[in-house]
């Protein structure tokens, strides 16, 4: 009995021991961007520390904008390797967070996340996004303040109205600084018009809203051109 038993306990420890186990050489990643880049790209670093391979079953980025690639589908004992997380920046700007889930066969950690944190810098600040009359009021000028990002040299702007109902002029203002003008030609009737801003030689644009409304409304975030225009249609663009 006691033969059997310490038999059984040998088994144990022996099957503990042979397990299959990645260590990874870290989780997170924090990338920054330059001003051109396209893509922000992480490698995840891992060995199998373990007696045993380890299968991937599965590696899944969190959202279409990331990309996630495993060298190998089978990581033999005392092996390297790493997963290449690619996220495309596209227009996004500011602090991205995107996730990978990778999923093995090991028994005590069958799924990791990886995250990847990438810093983009903003080529332009838009404050306020967002300006409206109510209708009935004195078409007066408001202004748009524009500030170019420390990393970037804007020496130009062009800003464009999606409808004939709002003039725009811009100001350089100096030190990297530029007001936009805008004035609708009469608060008679309801309208939104989509401000398309964009600097000289660059792909990136930019967007602010102008509206004609019947009540206060709050700023909204403007998210593209808008879509052919009912007055009162809501816009707004996200990152």
């Amino acid at each position: 009995m006691k033969t059997l038993i310490f038999a059984l306990t040998l088994s144990i420890v022996a099957s503990l021991t042979a397990r299959a186990e990645l260590k990874w050489d870290q989780t997170t990643i924090e990338l920054h961007p330059a001003p051109n880049d396209k893509q922000a790209i992480g490698h995840f670093k891992y060995q199998n520390s373990g007696k045993t391979p380890v299968h991937f079953k599965s590696v899944h980025a969190s959202c279409g904008c990331t990309t996630a690639q495993s060298q190998k589908e089978v990581v033999a004992p005392g092996d390297k390797g790493e997963i290449t997380a690619t996220f495309n920046i596209g227009d996004r700007t500011g602090t991205q967070v995107k996730t990978v889930t990778v999923e093995t066969d090991e028994a005590a950690n069958q799924k990791t996340v990886l995250t990847l944190k990438a810093d983009i810098p903003q080529q332009l600040e838009i404050t306020p996004n967002f300006v409206f009359w109510k209708q009935g009021d004195k078409p007066e000028t408001k202004t748009i303040n524009v500030k170019v990002g420390k990393d970037f040299t804007v020496k130009h702007i062009k800003v464009t109205s999606s409808t004939p109902d709002f003039e725009t002029k811009v100001e350089d203002a100096g030190k990297g600084q530029f007001k936009i003008d805008v004035k609708p030609q009469d608060t008679k009737k309801l309208v939104a018009s989509m401000l398309t801003i964009q600097p000289e030689d660059s792909q990136k644009v930019f967007y602010a809203t102008a509206r004609i409304t019947n009540a206060p409304m709050a700023p909204v975030v403007p998210a593209g051109p808008p879509a052919p225009a009912h007055p009162t249609a809501p816009t707004g663009k996200t990152n």
